[in-house]
Formats: C-alpha cells, sequence, structure tokens
C-alpha cells in the first residue's frame, strides 16, 4: 500500500506536496476560508468543501431528511470549491465518502472561523465538528478560529494557519486526535507565540429575547456570554487572553475512565 504523505513525514523522508482539504463553517464565501486558502496555498494541493451559507454552531449534525445539494464555485475567474447545502459534518462527509473517495486529502483545515472556539463551544461549533468529522473518518485534522467577530485581524490569522499547517504536517498528531487552535485579535507584531492550552472549563448563560410577529405569536432570539469556570492560565480562553495563539489537541474518543469505576459499582445482571 502507497504511504500516505503524513506517514512519509513521520519517518523523516522527504515530504512531497500534500493534498489539502478546506472547509469552515461560516461558509464557502466568508472572509476566513479566502484567507486560509491564500495563507496555505504554497503548502500542498488545495480542495474547498464548505456550505453554501453560514453554519455557524451547527455541531456535529449531519442531514439525514433532506437532498443535499452541490454548487461549484468560482473566485477571481478560478474553480475556488464546491459549496455544498449541508452542514459542515455533511461537507466533510460528501467530500472523503464521494468526492475525493479515489484521491483522499492528507489533511483537513476547517477554517478560519471568526468568532473563538474556546471552552466549552467547542461542543456546538461548527469549524471544530468539520475537523472531528475528518478525524473520524481516519483524516488528521486542524481546526482554527480567530478570536472576534469585529475588525479581524487577517495577518496574525494567516500568520498562524501557515506555521501551524506546517508543523502538524511534519509532526502528525496521533489517530483520534484533532487540534483546535484560538487565535487572539491583535496585530501580528504583538502576538506572543503559540502555546499548548487545555479545553477551558466554562459554560454559556443564555438570554432570549421575545417579541411578537404581525399576528400576536412570541419569538424569540437567543444570544449569551461564554464565562469561564477555570482559574487555570494554561485554560484556552486565559491563554488567549495572554496573547498567544491557543494550541488543544482534543480526542474523539470521550469516556470519562476516571469514573468508571463508580460506575461498575452499579454492574447489575437481568
Amino acid at each position: 500500500m502507497q504511504s500516505s504523505i503524513l506517514e512519509v513525514c513521520r519517518r523523516g523522508r522527504h515530504i512531497p506536496r500534500m493534498k489539502i482539504l478546506l472547509c469552515n463553517d461560516d461558509g464557502i464565501h466568508a472572509c476566513g476560508i479566502s484567507e486560509l486558502h491564500s495563507a496555505i496555498s504554497h503548502l500542498g494541493e488545495l480542495y474547498v468543501c464548505a456550505p453554501d451559507a453560514e453554519r455557524s454552531a451547527a455541531g456535529h449534525a449531519i442531514t439525514l431528511t433532506d437532498p443535499i445539494k452541490t454548487i461549484p464555485i468560482e473566485k477571481n475567474n478560478q474553480h475556488f470549491g464546491t459549496a455544498v447545502s449541508g452542514t459542515p459534518a455533511d461537507c466533510i462527509k460528501l467530500a472523503l465518502r464521494y468526492i475525493m473517495r479515489d484521491d483522499p486529502p492528507d489533511l483537513v483545515v476547517s477554517g478560519i472561523n471568526l468568532g473563538s472556539n474556546t471552552g466549552i463551544s467547542v461542543l456546538y461549533s461548527g469549524t471544530v465538528s468539520a475537523a472531528s468529522e475528518a478525524v473520524i473518518l481516519g483524516v488528521p485534522a486542524i481546526a482554527l478560529s480567530l478570536c472576534t467577530y469585529l475588525n479581524p485581524q487577517w495577518e496574525t490569522a494567516a500568520y498562524v494557519a501557515k506555521e501551524i499547517v506546517g508543523k502538524v504536517a511534519k509532526n502528525p498528531l496521533p489517530d483520534g486526535t484533532l487540534l483546535n487552535v484560538n487565535i487572539p485579535n491583535i496585530p501580528l507584531s504583538e502576538l506572543k507565540g503559540m502555546k499548548a492550552a487545555t479545553m477551558g472549563r466554562s459554560r454559556f448563560v443564555e438570554h432570549f429575547h421575545t417579541h411578537k410577529d404581525p399576528r400576536g405569536n412570541e419569538y424569540y432570539w437567543l444570544d449569551g456570554d461564554l464565562h469561564l469556570l477555570d482559574d487555570d492560565n494554561n485554560a484556552d480562553i486565559r491563554v488567549v487572553e495572554s496573547g498567544y495563539a491557543a494550541l488543544t489537541p482534543i480526542q474523539i474518543e470521550m469516556t470519562a475512565h476516571h469514573v468508571m469505576e463508580q460506575v461498575r459499582e452499579w454492574n447489575e445482571e437481568y
């Protein structure tokens, strides 16, 4: 069997040009995926498969009750990628299992998301879910997020993206693990570096804003604030606040092994 590019990297041999699949829950027309494309185009042959519109906070949802439609997208009079009517996870499934099934990518990079994916946001994030779907299907993956919604410092995000993709290409993470990267929204000259970080313990405090439609029926808009429950300076949120890009390895296997002994005490047979 022919060795993958990342396997060749592990053995320290010459690194050929990678095939990299890009996705982004902000959609194929978002600035973030274009910035990512430009930042890492020299590192490999890029393919884009992303939602046709924003699918933020879609989590790991997949489409089962509707058809999934695709549209080819051009930018600057060149083919850019494939727009998909489904979720970020749909995009990765479709790309890996059908569109690229005969020529699979060596790496999936999801982003650059506009807005942080620190703490509990990881569970809601379509950006992280695109990366985790890739890992589930056996392809190494990175999720990249720029921690702002206003005045994004794309130069900083692009620099970190380029650095991290290069590092993962040379030093792949273990199977079943993705790298979640959160980048502070500061000028590149102020970026202090990159740091390993834990997924900070946090929760959202939600706010529901109520309104009435013209027929008098109530409807709701949801927003909220992320509250950090972790004093650890190595928590991803704290690392970003201190001016570093936070690098958090996340595993797909979520069993709480430290609780297994307690649960075993409840074993019963019927």
